[in-house]
């Protein structure tokens, strides 16, 4: 049809159509014209056939349903990936892969239905990636901690750097008991921002035992911060040799900052005359909590769109690092 339309060879669309530049511009613009006027769109089963291409990537969340609605940061990571992908061919599938049933995820990467894979918010016990990288371009968000990963595409932020410029905020401060709610510690911003904090704090010659974990939600946050200020209350029996009441905390999300200044309000504390406080990520409760949130910017958005950049660079065989760091910056508002 188009090919009638435009007076040349079916082969000669078909070249045109999948981009050679072997044809000449006087014919890719009359081909073109065709195109247009009759509003033909290529057939995409006919063409992965026939190159072995699908046009397909997939952005891979291994987390359940309800926290990926839930969290933050993930929208706008997609909204990053997608605006990447937005002059290109590709089309992007979207799989939230419950932890429960890895091997389902790896069964579909496998089976040739995507050209390569993003994945975000990986976990050390989750094995469905390794060897897959092979046979399939894959990048991650987040450095990668199961060993054989090692040599594993990534982009991330500086966890462990960025962590410190927040610890090291609340000692400018005057601060000195500075305490943190870390997150989980099979994920390497988990990981990260702890070792980070303690650096901080052991320059300072801090208390490095001031650690309660979560698990990255608000509720975790504020069951961390309440175990916090039963460890530091002088009337408490699980208090013994805990000093002077913590003055700060960093806490490693901002989801779990919003849980921690919760408890502070309600056992009569103020934020930050009481206790400063210092979140990670700079999302949607950074700026709605009272007082707002001072916290580490981390450009989610940047980080999809660089993800997805980095992904597309290495299905089409091109070189690309294997590790690329976003910049963060640490956002100043009334919480410290």
């Amino acid at each position: 049809m188009v090919a009638a339309e435009a007076g040349v060879s079916r082969a000669t669309v078909s070249r045109v159509v999948n981009g050679s530049t072997s044809v000449n511009p006087e014919v890719i613009t009359v081909v073109n014209a065709a195109v247009a006027r009759l509003n033909y769109v290529p057939n995409r089963v006919a063409r992965s056939l026939a190159s072995r291409r699908t046009d397909v990537i997939a952005l891979i969340v291994p987390e359940s349903t309800s926290t990926v609605f839930a969290d933050p940061f993930f929208a706008p990571v997609v909204r990053g990936v997608a605006r990447a992908l937005s002059d290109t061919n590709y089309t992007l599938n979207l799989l939230i892969a419950s932890e429960a049933r890895p091997e389902k995820t790896r069964r579909y990467l496998q089976g040739g239905n995507v050209d390569g894979a993003l994945v975000v918010s990986h976990h050390a016990e989750d094995h469905s990636y390794v060897g897959l990288g092979d046979s399939l371009p894959i990048v991650f968000g987040g450095r990668p901690l199961h060993p054989e990963l090692s040599d594993a595409y990534y982009v991330d932020v500086d966890n462990r750097a960025s962590a410190r410029l927040a610890t090291d905020h609340l000692i400018g401060l005057g601060r000195r008991r500075i305490a943190t709610i870390a997150g989980r510690q099979d994920m390497p911003a988990g990981i990260d921002r702890l070792a980070g904090w303690r650096e901080s704090v052991a320059a300072a010659g801090g208390d490095p035992s001031l650690v309660e974990y979560g698990d990255f939600s608000q509720s975790s946050g504020a069951e961390a911060m309440a175990r916090l200020l039963m460890r530091t209350d002088a009337a408490s029996p699980d208090a013994a040799a805990s000093g002077d009441p913590i003055d700060a905390v960093f806490v490693a999300n901002d989801q779990m900052a919003a849980g921690a200044i919760q408890v502070l309000h309600a056992h009569g504390l103020s934020v930050p005359s009481d206790v400063a406080v210092v979140g990670y990520d700079d999302d949607t409760f950074a700026s709605t909590l009272t007082p707002p949130l001072t916290t580490v910017n981390q450009p989610s958005a940047d980080l999809g769109a660089s993800m997805a950049e980095l992904l597309v660079r290495l299905i089409a065989g091109q070189e690309a690092p294997r590790r690329t760091i976003i910049p963060t910056t640490l956002v100043v508002r009334a919480s410290a």
